[in-house]
């Protein structure tokens, strides 16, 4: 559930992202810079999940490490299919 949770939450945050690089860049061009540079800020917040879930959940790195594929994936991914159809389109 929890790792529902995360994901759910990134997609949430690519798409406050986006808003911001719509009001802030005026046009598509802005929404796609939005969506690339979610990219690293999600790979860090995953980061940041897998070092809590090691240090404080006391899961160990190796069980950890496959959500933290999948957590990061799913968001990272619809951000950069954003960003390829906005730049392509």
């Amino acid at each position: 559930m929890h790792m529902l949770l995360v994901i759910i939450g990134g997609v949430v945050l690519l798409g406050v992202f986006a808003l911001f690089g719509k009001l802030w860049g005026g046009d598509v061009a802005g929404v796609a810079t939005a969506a690339k540079a979610f990219i690293p800020l999600w790979l860090a917040v995953t980061l940041v999940n897998m070092w809590v879930g090691v240090t404080r959940a006391g899961y160990t790195v190796a069980q950890e490490l496959p959500i933290l594929l999948v957590v990061f994936a799913v968001p990272a991914a619809l951000a950069a299919v954003v960003a390829w159809r906005l730049v392509r389109g």
